[in-house]
């Protein structure tokens, strides 16, 4: 099931494809989100928020917590049995809510939940086993480690050749070029990738 999560960083400005899919809304997102996409759930602690949401949150949580607003409504859309998720909202603003968003990718891609990160600049995304990127031929890519050093048993399609191993302080995945619709990257095992694709410039 198809989900859409919107987070209260900088506001996306861009069309939200929402047919088919479940808008939660976290927080002080709501400012933004409200008549551009029609909200399934509200979620967090709305301590940013001048006005009620709608539609009204089923619980409002504390704005001293264990968990960031972004987590607890990621576990609620896996719960809600969401596995793939897509997420507005998670630019900008402060860099530690940034780093944090980051690792919230990690969490899903553990749980087999597809998701990624969507800005106008950029897509975010952690992957593992094949990495299927043809469908951005032209655009600049950056591939880093994101558990363990990232071994890369086959890479194809790209302007550049993949090293067979990426460690923990190495750039060798930064900036390379989609050349083909079969461009694709296979991992070793339960390793782990963060996957940057540039929709600015090459």
């Amino acid at each position: 099931m198809k989900g859409i999560l919107l987070l209260n960083g900088r506001p996306y400005d861009g069309r939200i494809d929402a047919d088919g899919a479940r808008v939660y809304c976290c927080d002080g997102a709501y400012a933004w989100a409200k008549g551009k996409v029609k909200i399934y759930k509200n979620i967090g602690d709305f301590d940013s928020l001048k006005e009620p949401p709608f539609p009204p949150p089923d619980e409002v949580y504390p704005s001293e917590k264990d968990f960031t607003d972004g987590e607890i409504a990621l576990r609620r859309m896996i719960d809600d049995g969401i596995d793939d998720i897509t997420v507005y909202g998670a630019f900008g603003g402060r860099e530690d809510h940034f780093l944090g968003n980051l690792q919230l990718l990690y969490y899903a891609c553990a749980r087999g939940v597809s998701m990624r990160l969507v800005s106008e600049d950029s897509i975010i995304f952690a992957a593992r086993n094949k990495i299927e990127l043809g469908g951005y031929v032209g655009r600049t890519i950056s591939v880093f480690p994101f558990s363990a050093p990232l071994h890369i048993l086959e890479s194809r399609g790209f302007k550049y050749s993949y090293p067979q191993q990426i460690g923990y302080g190495e750039c060798r995945g930064v900036s390379n070029i989609v050349l083909s619709a079969e461009a694709s990257i296979s991992l070793r095992g339960e390793d782990t990738a963060l996957v940057i694709i540039n929709l600015g410039r090459v």
